[in-house]
């Protein structure tokens, strides 16, 4: 590219700078004189009232002028805080203001366009004319999907045709050209190398100037309700997805919120992990939670729920035998939909008999008992749905806590508890009174009234939590009656063959108030088919990220409980790691979705590892061959063969030479929290480490020891796996969890074991890595 070229790209971009400067200047001056508007609005506000409650008019003109003095200030608020988001978005404008150009030429005219993409749209100090296009517009599409030549793009009017006569690149940093590329159809390997060969954040980065064309394909998707990625490791799909998550936010800005959308994430340190994308694209967060966060929250103080990470840490640490196969086979079929089956032919058999109920008592006096209930509930038509039934059931209770109530008002220890009220309370009963002697013609006696008030007050107070609880229809004990499913005789077609040991051990768990954690959504499903569902409406767009470790009954709860909503599921079935994961059916089963209305994209090129790391990682799957590595080239992949004793050494080693080599995040990978904790007994006190664990919420740079079921989704420059040897890693259902520790690298990999390789290493050709023997 000749010298005159970049020269004169650069004055556009002194240009464009000198333009963002003059902005920002202006805005941060009406941004004071707004603040200070909205300070004196605050500070003044009553005083700027008109109060006059002595005569009805005046109340409705009080009224009247508090809404408007709220109102001003509400819109002087909202038009700070656009002011603030377009302050944030200028100055990150003003170090890199865009990363790319495309020149095109629309059918008839006879000029071609430049038009420069960033981060945000730009207009020139006079605002006619764009200087840059925000990389959402429509336009811009073209930027990542065309090849120079013949190109369109969908606007507001239609289809635009025409030819694209120049693709370029840049990296330009504080305001000045580090690289220029002039490219073809995907985004340039230059453009790429230079930013994947950098170094891993304690932030997952934004890819708006190296989207690819199959990426942007996720991002601009509008017309599929559910949008399914299955993508290999470091292929960028969690990336893609939040760019997708921006994308939607700018194209329905007057209608979709940041938090009318919902990220799943598989743990809090993820959620750290990729907390910086959105921002640094100019929006707020959407909702974060995690699925575990998500069910805890639905089963609230029913049961004591077992963690996901538990069930895996149980499962990765049992030893081999009848424990854990039975433990594996509850799950995978507690997972099925065939369970969901199980329950709904459970539910019609509740219809005629089988529900149990719990007595409601106050004050250790039972109203009304159980069995009484159940009489009462199966009495009713058995043609009605049980929530029907139950809901009748509800109101006759509540009736007769009513009638109740009014008896026991009576009782001595009523009147001992008002003379606990507070002053206020008091001074209400009072005030009442006086209402009732002005507006009433009879007379009575203050005392006693106001004994009766007291009363009445102390009594509702305390029976409100029991009217609630009855109104929620928790009189129904959801907890037993799924207990029961598991004294039930069942043929075996319908069941597995370790049913009766699945049933023992289910029932164990829930007689001592704990719910496994495979036994969650099944619960949940009974227990809201019989009590009621209660859709969220609000949010309108869920990302569900890792879904592989999401088993199908999972995925269809989540579809029932957001009805209104569009999802983007993402996941790998390389990477699953959950005993669920494994079953028959995964995120990709047609019979999920409706076929109108799903997508199924694929990404198999990644990017996050080296070369040489990713033709070791995909030896290790089946089907890894389809995974086409980006060549950006490093150090092969070492195996070293060393005693127990000599690990620590070696590891420390690798350490020194990992930080020489300018590398700032660097993780020790164990299988299960059980061996990171053995880790790091072996090495603290003897260099930084940080012991991750699934309370850990926040990723920072340095030295790190966490398990492979919390490192899903986050990237290190280097990464060493504690112990690659037989004994740890052979099970079958452990090929995913290995291939998953092994992705986390992006330049280097270091594996050790002791005595015999993993069977998984068999399949790796020995040209794709290093072996060294160390020690004895």
């Amino acid at each position: 590219m000749v010298r005159s070229e970049r020269k004169q790209e650069q004055e556009r971009v002194n240009e464009v700078v000198d333009v963002i400067g003059e902005k920002i200047e202006k805005i941060t001056g009406k941004k004071s004189t707004v603040k200070k508007g909205i300070v004196d609005l605050r500070k003044n506000f009553w005083e700027d009232v008109t109060v006059n409650l002595d005569e009805t008019d005046d109340v409705y003109e009080t009224q009247a002028s508090i809404k408007q003095q709220a109102e001003l200030l509400s819109e002087r608020e909202r038009r700070h805080g656009q002011m603030n988001k377009q302050l944030k978005t200028l100055t990150r404008l003003q170090d890199t203001p865009y990363f790319g150009r495309i020149d095109f030429r629309e059918e008839d005219e006879k000029r071609a366009e430049s038009l420069y993409i960033g981060i945000g749209s730009l207009m020139d100090a006079k605002n006619e004319d764009f200087l840059i296009y925000d990389w959402r517009a429509p336009v811009a599409s073209m930027y990542y999907d065309y090849a120079p030549g013949p190109s369109k793009y969908a606007s507001l009017d239609g289809e635009v045709r025409g030819n694209m006569t120049l693709k370029r690149q840049f990296i330009i940093r504080e305001g000045k050209i580090k690289g220029m590329f002039d490219t073809g159809l995907t985004i340039g390997d230059a453009l790429l190398q230079a930013v994947l060969g950098g170094k891993a954040s304690s932030h997952m980065k934004s890819i708006v100037a190296t989207i690819q064309k199959e990426q942007n394909q996720i991002i601009r998707n509008e017309t599929d309700r559910y949008l399914i990625v299955q993508g290999a490791a470091g292929s960028g799909k969690t990336s893609a997805a939040l760019q997708r998550v921006a994308f939607l936010l700018y194209r329905y800005r007057k209608t979709l919120r940041s938090d009318n959308m919902m990220l799943f994430s598989p743990n809090p340190l993820f959620s750290s992990f990729i907390s910086s994308v959105l921002p640094e694209l100019g929006e707020e967060n959407v909702v974060q939670t995690t699925f575990k966060d998500f069910i805890e929250d639905r089963i609230c103080r029913d049961l004591q729920l077992e963690n996901p990470f538990d069930q895996t840490e149980a499962c990765l640490t049992m030893a081999d035998g009848e424990q854990l196969k039975t433990r594996i086979a509850g799950i995978r079929f507690k997972a099925s939909l065939a369970y969901r089956e199980m329950i709904d032919n459970w539910l019609e058999h509740l219809k005629a008999e089988g529900m149990i109920f719990r007595d409601i008592t106050f004050r250790d006096h039972i109203i009304v008992s159980g069995k009484e209930i159940g009489n009462y509930f199966y009495a009713l038509p058995n043609g009605q749905t049980l929530l029907n039934r139950l809901e009748q059931v509800r109101d006759w209770l509540l009736r007769r806590i009513a009638a109740f109530s009014k008896r026991e008002r009576k009782e001595d220890w009523v009147l001992e508890e008002a003379e606990l009220l507070d002053k206020s309370d008091y001074a209400s009963i009072f005030e009442k009174l006086q209402q009732k002697k002005q507006f009433s013609e009879e007379t009575f006696d203050d005392f006693d009234r106001e004994e009766q008030l007291l009363r009445k007050i102390v009594m509702n107070r305390r029976i409100k939590p029991l009217r609630g609880k009855v109104k929620q229809l928790e009189f129904v004990n959801c907890q037993k009656v799924y207990s029961e499913i598991f004294y039930q005789e069942y043929t075996n077609e319908t069941v597995p063959d370790r049913w009766g040991d699945i049933c023992r051990s289910t029932r164990m768990r829930f007689e001592e108030g704990d719910c496994p954690w495979e036994d969650a959504v099944p619960y949940l499903y009974m227990k809201e088919k019989i009590q009621g569902r209660k859709g969220n409406h609000e949010i309108r767009h869920l990302i569900i990220d890792e879904a592989q470790d999401y088993s199908p009954a999972q995925l269809s709860y989540l579809q029932a409980a957001f009805p209104r909503c569009r999802m983007t599921i993402l996941g790998d079935m390389n990477q699953a790691i959950y005993a669920q994961s494994l079953a028959a059916d995964t995120m990709l089963s047609e019979h999920l979705y409706n076929p109108d209305e799903v997508k199924k994209l694929t990404l198999l090129r990644s990017y996050r590892s080296t070369k040489e790391i990713m033709n070791f990682s995909r030896a290790i799957v089946p089907g890894g061959g389809q995974i086409e590595p980006f060549d950006r080239s490093g150090k092969l992949p070492e195996w070293i063969d060393t005693t127990e004793s000599g690990k620590a050494s070696i590891i420390l080693d690798k350490i020194s030479a990992f930080k020489a080599n300018g590398f700032e995040t660097f993780a020790l990978i164990g299988k299960t929290m059980k061996e990171c904790r053995e880790a790091y007994t072996l090495l603290k006190g003897k260099t930084d480490v940080k012991l991750i664990t699934q309370a850990t919420y926040q990723f920072d740079k340095g030295f790190i020891i966490i398990p492979t079921y919390l490192a899903k989704g986050i990237e290190f420059d280097a990464a060493i796996i504690y112990d690659a040897s037989a004994d740890n890693y052979s099970r079958k259902s452990e090929r995913t969890i290995f291939y998953t520790a092994c992705t986390r690298a992006m330049h280097e990999l270091v594996l050790l074991s002791s005595g015999d390789k993993s069977p998984f290493l068999n399949d790796v050709s020995e040209e794709h890595y290093l072996y060294t023997r160390i020690g004895d």
